[in-house]
């Protein structure tokens, strides 16, 4: 028994026997938007929306990216009961190269926000769900993957929660959700990771 207590003791105070960071995270990966570089135009793909595109999702795990895309036919406005969109689960591979450039050479920002367990099962109950049956069509004037990005983030408590109307007119592409969780990051001292892109390409910047 005096042993037991030894061992109890010693997992109280010795910091070695827990993880250095215990932390909870979402993660929300940017890509940013880009045109090929006069010089590259003929070698390097254009991208849809060019420097005012771009991409954004939603880390699952480490394997899984939930992001929001045109799924059948392109939709200039929104077709309420014809819904030719996804919330598509990709790797981090598929994610970072959606537009046909390699991964390593996109511009990107992942943006590190400190969560709660119950925020971390609401992400991965929203994942299920929306995975299966997505909430909104994807069209041009609605809901691309910028505004559902906020939609989820506003569901899981981080931002705040807002009509569908104004999200899809406020958030028209990921850059206006990029400059809203950057300012919290600036603010709340969040964790970002950036990488540079590739020199033959013009990008976005914030």
């Amino acid at each position: 028994m005096k042993a037991f207590f030894c061992i109890i003791s010693l997992a109280l105070v010795h910091p070695m026997l827990y993880p250095k960071d215990s932390t909870i995270y979402i993660k929300v990966h940017f890509l940013y938007g880009s045109r090929p570089k006069k010089a590259f135009k003929d070698s390097e793909p254009k991208w849809f929306g060019g420097k005012l595109g771009g991409h954004v999702g939603i880390e699952i795990d480490s394997a899984h990216i939930l992001n929001f895309v045109p799924d059948g036919s392109f939709h200039y406005f929104a077709h309420p009961r014809s819904r030719h969109s996804a919330f598509a689960l990709h790797d981090p591979e598929s994610f970072w190269s959606i537009f046909g450039t390699p991964g390593d050479s996109a511009k990107k920002l992942t943006i590190y926000i400190p969560a709660t367990m119950a925020q971390k099962h609401k992400l991965d109950s929203l994942s299920n769900v929306f995975a299966t049956n997505t909430p909104y069509d994807y069209a041009f004037l609605g809901m691309r993957c910028g505004a559902a990005g906020y939609d989820v983030l506003a569901q899981l408590g981080t931002l705040n929660i807002r009509s569908l109307g104004w999200t899809k007119l406020r958030i028209f592409y990921p850059r206006k959700l990029r400059k809203k969780l950057l300012r919290l990051a600036e603010r709340h001292g969040w964790k970002l990771e950036w990488h540079r892109g590739s020199s033959r390409r013009a990008w976005e910047k914030d």
